[in-house]
């Protein structure tokens, strides 16, 4: 037991510095581009460090199996110098064995990842986003969803028009229970419009069964409406835009992530691409501890045996591609090409078998 301790400290001690080190060279990087990308606009160092913080922690969350297999290496080609690896079996003790120790600290990184470092990537991101269109001076997400079902913003000459649907088709081009409610630039409602209807196409929304109430310079808005069976109003959005708003699934804590899935359900849009992230990041742990695996396959073996450059290589070659796939089959998921729990829990499980596979050869021959 003490000896499993040893190893798990030694492994989280090493997951930790690369980590740190990751985030402060990616810092160093992002700051550049920050910089660069907001060469026009009015922002100081601190301005685009501040943005760099807020954009490193998701980058970091994404490369984390990939921290955690060098960290791996770190680990055991630092045993194998020191010969700690040698005393280690010459105890009795085997190679799996051996491994339980960083294996299971590597399932608790990614449960503590999953649960705890995701709402934070989640709120930093959406900081991050919020900060960037200040500067940027473009506002915010033309669209939000809620139980109440669907909402967007359009502005224009005219001022701003705040539009409310009961659902939508997949595409968000078309909606239904539909009610505008446009603002003049100085502020106050101006018109009202509901409509049983409405088609999105290039500059202009088409509505069907639309009723119009005068909200200016009117003592009666109901006794001044009027019906409409087709109509036209003129749009600043694009299919693009209504589906960019969305965020990415990455921007959305984990814990509310089934409850957003639901509510994409009910107004209408497919959540196929946030059911896929959100397998993915519950088979996170595993895929840890197969990186965990990888490593060890290759580097688990005395320095006198030479190739350590080679071994090295070769175990990162791996990583990488096991990394591919998973990132590839996420692809495939979300495009529906492969069912959602084949996308999400094969890799891991996939890598698993497979350097099993490698320890079981490299060691029992």
């Amino acid at each position: 037991m003490t000896l499993h301790f040893y190893f798990a400290r030694k492994f989280a001690y090493a997951v930790g510095m690369v980590f740190v080190l990751f985030g402060v060279l990616l810092t160093m990087l992002d700051l550049v581009d920050q910089l660069r990308r907001f060469d026009g606009s009015d922002i100081t160092f601190t301005g685009a460090l501040g943005l760099s913080l807020l954009s490193v922690p998701q980058t970091l969350y994404a490369i984390l199996p990939l921290i955690v297999i060098l960290a791996t290496l770190v680990l055991f080609l630092g045993l194998a110098r020191t010969s700690e690896m040698v005393v280690t079996r010459a105890a009795g003790r085997s190679a799996l064995r051996s491994l339980v120790a960083p294996g299971l600290t590597a399932l608790g990184i990614g449960i503590f990842a999953v649960t705890v470092f995701n709402p934070i990537v989640a709120a930093t991101q959406k900081q991050y986003e919020q900060k960037a269109n200040a500067y940027r001076n473009d506002g915010s997400s033309v669209l939000s969803i809620s139980d109440e079902g669907l909402w967007l913003r359009q502005g224009g000459p005219e001022g701003q028009t705040v539009i409310r649907a009961v659902g939508t088709n997949l595409e968000g081009t078309s909606f239904t229970g539909v009610t505008f409610i446009t603002f003049a630039p100085e502020g106050g409602p101006v018109q009202r419009i509901e409509a049983k209807t409405a088609a999105l196409v290039p500059g202009e929304w088409q509505l069907t069964g639309a009723k119009v109430w005068p909200l200016k310079d009117t003592p009666n808005p109901e006794r001044a409406a009027v019906l409409h069976a087709e109509m036209t109003l003129p749009s600043t959005l694009t299919r693009d835009q209504i589906r960019d708003s969305f965020g990415t699934p990455s921007a959305i804590p984990i814990w509310e992530l089934p409850a957003f899935i639901t509510s994409l359900d009910t107004a209408g849009f497919s959540a196929r691409q946030h059911r896929v992230w959100l397998q993915m990041q519950l088979a996170m742990p595993l895929f840890l501890a197969a990186m965990v695996m990888i490593g060890a396959g290759f580097t688990m073996r005395h320095t006198r045996f030479g190739r350590t450059g080679l071994m090295v290589l070769l175990a990162l070659m791996l990583g990488l591609g096991a990394y591919f796939i998973r990132n590839f089959a996420q692809i495939l998921g979300e495009n529906g090409q492969i069912p959602i729990i084949l996308a999400a829990w094969s890799p891991p499980i996939a890598t698993i078998l497979l350097s099993l596979g490698l320890l079981l050869h490299l060691e029992d021959g």
